[in-house]
């Protein structure tokens, strides 16, 4: 029991998962901001050029909604809609969400691009080392072209020992066997 809670300790204190509870506060606060803009800006300007192109009374997105089958009426005269009786396919509430997800991607797409370009801007090249080892030559006084030659010169150290490790590796193969013997053989025919 005391590893689980331990390990459930280790989980909880990490980073990404303090990381992702914050985004979770903030993406629920930018949904309320979202959603104002979209109910009380965007709604009202559709509404507006819906009643432009469509002249006449109600003709909002909340009043788009297509019914399937008879609709329940509130009254004899059949003048109000008893939404709640009647089953009915709400266009409106759906052409709502549809610009809601276009607002929301379109910000976090923003986002995302600035916060790409600001890291981009103050981000440090390691050349492929630990951060630690990188700040450590660097208090070191190596500078850093003599960091990135370190670092070309371990690649370039580690391309030759994959090399070798591959010919290494084609001899031991039933095919480098047999090719090692032809030449031994070869060899021998001609002496």
């Amino acid at each position: 029991m005391k590893k689980f809670f331990r390990e459930f300790k280790t989980f909880i204190t990490r980073g990404n998962v303090l990381d992702m509870a914050v985004g979770v506060i903030v993406g629920g606060a930018f949904t309320a901001i979202v959603n104002g803009l979209s109910n009380f800006i965007l709604k009202p300007l559709i509404n507006a050029l819906l009643g432009w192109i469509l002249p006449g009374e109600g003709n909002g997105l909340e009043n788009i909604y297509t019914f399937l089958g008879e609709p329940a009426y509130l009254d004899a005269a059949k003048t109000q809609i008893d939404f709640a009786n009647s089953i009915y396919i709400d266009w409106g509430a759906f052409i709502s969400a549809i610009i809601n997800f276009f607002l929301i991607a379109l910000v976090l797409f923003t986002m995302v691009k600035l916060i790409n370009k600001a890291q981009g801007l103050t981000s440090v090249d390691y050349h492929g080392f630990s951060k630690e080892e990188y700040y450590k030559m660097r208090k070191e006084g190596k500078s850093k072209a003599e960091i990135a030659q370190m670092a070309k010169q371990r690649d370039e150290a580690a391309a030759e020992a994959k090399r070798i490790a591959d010919e290494e590796a084609k001899h031991h193969t039933t095919e480098g066997l047999l090719e090692d013997i032809k030449a031994l053989l070869e060899k021998q025919v001609n002496k």
